[in-house]
Formats: structure tokens, C-alpha cells, sequence
């Protein structure tokens, strides 16, 4: 039998996730899924009341329409924060900031791959090289806004000791998070959550900032994997609504609020501060403007789910 002292202690140690929503920047991947800027103006606002925190708005230098829409969310959408995808050059930064003027408070998020496969055939740089390009980019940043992030792509297939070694120095750098990118969904969950347990025990500066994650669906292992990884220490998942993105896609908002939700008796110690009531409306909206289709076994949003399930 629990002791009720105990109950009261387990409330009270409660973690609340970030929930980084990049629905109108990696969900734009998904072959046919580009949306206006007024479409993407039209689902920040409904990310807004679905109660995200943070909108990755697009990617500030990759055409004039994304510069538009992310500047257009940036005033506009006040509560989460909003924030723009760059590569690690200066002009992606420059563009990044510019579009984020206005923002309450905007966040420029950095990305560059570090495992060996990807800087040889990929960026044919050596590691030392890509230390300076991540340390450079971010001190950059830091001169243009007090949130940055780095993302490790393709960390699943990084070499571990060099992962722990780039992640000490973007943090040193001027990094406020550091997201690990399962870029192709290669992991299992159970090998996920010991990386990001490896992470928590051997990255010395990792208190300093906030650990994310972003899972690919290549597998069918997103949802299973975040989870993981969420258990295991990390502070932030990235998602979208449906779960659309390159490819396969990535893990998908819906599922990991309602898994989190329906399994408290699992994750006792997980919460989001999401709004469920707007996860709905988002998906279809998200459907519409993007031209695909909800399955009607689409886990949470799809019909047969939602008249099967009470709790949505």
C-alpha cells in the first residue's frame, strides 16, 4: 500500500516537457506539403491555442516565401517561442535573425550533421573542421540572440566520443539546447534512451543546457524512440502535427501528448501542458493546407481512433 507522503513527493517531482513543433518546417519536407505564408500564418495560430512552446516557423534562407511566413508568425504569434532553421553559415544566421526581429522571443536553430559517413560523403570535411563550423556558427548566433540551438544530424550514427566532445563545445560555444537527430530512424528505442542516457552521464556541460530530440519514422520506431529518450533524460521532443516530414516523417505531437496522457501510471513523472481540445482542429486544418489525408486509423486524430476513443 502507498504511503500517502509518498504520492504527494512523486506529484511534486513532476517534469514538463518541451514540445517543439515543427510542422511548418519539417512537415514542409513531406513531398507536396508546402503551405503559404498565410496557411502557416492560419496553424501557428492554432499551435498558439494548442498551448506548443516552441514554433519552428520554416527556414529563413531557403527561398522568400519561408523569410515571409517565419516573419509574419514571428509578429503575430506571442506566447511560444518562435524559431528559424539555419545551416551553420553565416548568411543562413543573418537571414534567421532578421526574420525573427519581431518575435517575443525568437530562436535560431542551428544544424549540422557530425557523424564520420556524413562529413566524408556529404560535407567532405574532416571533424576538426566541423568543431570549428558548430563552435563558429553558434558564438555567431549568441551575437544575434540569447536562444540558440544546435542540432546534432545524423547523431545516431555519430561517433560517441566525438558526439560528447561536440556537444561540450557548442554548450561552451553559447548553445541553450542541444537536440540529438535520429536522422534516418535507425535506433531502437532501447538503444535511444541509452544514448541519451550516455549523454546525461558523459557530457559535463550538458547540465548547462536543455536536451532535445528528433526521431524520424523510417522504422515505425518515432513515437517508441522519443518516449525512450524522453524517460531517459531529455528535456525537449521535436514533433509535427500528423507527424508529416521527410520521408517517413517523424514522431507526431498528437501521439506523444495522448501517450503521455492515457499512461500516467507509466510516465508518473512526464507531463505537457498541451490543450488536447485543439489537437483535432490542428490535425485537420494541417491536412487541409497541405493536401494529404488523415487515415481513418490514424492513431488519436483519425476517425475510427477518436469514435473508439472517449478521450478525444
Amino acid at each position: 500500500m502507498f504511503d500517502a507522503g509518498f504520492i504527494v513527493e512523486e506529484k511534486q517531482v513532476k517534469r514538463r516537457l518541451i514540445i517543439f513543433d515543427t510542422t511548418l518546417r519539417e512537415g514542409e519536407q513531406a513531398p507536396g506539403c508546402a503551405m503559404l505564408p498565410h496557411e502557416k500564418l492560419a496553424v501557428a495560430e492554432l499551435l498558439e491555442k494548442l498551448n506548443v512552446d516552441v514554433i519552428e516557423a520554416g527556414f529563413a534562407a531557403s527561398s522568400q516565401g519561408d523569410f515571409l511566413a517565419i516573419q509574419a508568425v514571428a509578429a503575430k504569434i506571442r506566447k511560444p517561442i518562435i524559431s528559424s532553421l539555419c545551416r551553420a553559415r553565416r548568411e543562413d544566421i543573418d537571414a534567421a535573425a532578421l526574420a525573427l526581429k519581431d518575435a517575443r522571443q525568437g530562436r535560431i536553430h542551428i544544424v549540422l550533421a557530425m557523424s564520420d559517413l556524413h562529413l566524408e560523403h556529404k560535407l567532405n570535411i574532416s571533424r576538426a573542421r566541423a568543431l570549428e563550423w558548430a563552435t563558429g556558427s553558434v558564438k555567431y548566433a549568441r551575437n544575434l540572440s540569447s536562444d540558440v540551438q544546435f542540432t546534432v544530424e545524423d547523431a545516431s550514427r555519430t561517433d560517441r566520443n566525438f558526439l560528447i566532445k561536440a556537444i561540450n563545445a557548442v554548450i561552451d560555444a553559447g548553445a541553450s539546447t542541444v537536440n540529438l537527430a535520429d536522422t534516418v530512424g535507425r535506433l531502437m528505442p532501447e538503444e535511444f534512451g541509452e544514448l541519451i542516457r550516455f549523454v546525461r552521464e558523459k557530457a559535463e556541460q550538458i547540465n548547462r543546457a536543455l536536451l532535445s530530440v528528433h526521431v524520424h519514422d523510417d522504422l515505425g520506431l518515432a513515437l517508441a524512440s522519443t518516449l525512450a529518450a524522453l524517460q531517459a533524460g531529455a528535456d525537449q521532443a521535436e514533433c509535427t502535427i500528423n507527424g508529416i516530414g521527410d520521408r517517413a516523417g517523424i514522431c507526431a505531437l498528437e501521439e506523444i501528448v495522448y501517450a503521455l496522457k492515457m499512461r500516467q501510471d507509466y510516465f508518473f513523472s512526464l507531463r505537457t501542458d498541451i490543450h488536447e481540445e485543439f489537437l483535432v482542429p490542428t490535425s485537420r486544418l494541417v491536412a487541409q493546407y497541405t493536401g494529404t489525408r488523415i487515415p481513418h486509423f490514424k492513431s488519436v486524430v483519425g476517425s475510427r481512433a477518436r469514435k473508439a476513443a472517449s478521450f478525444v
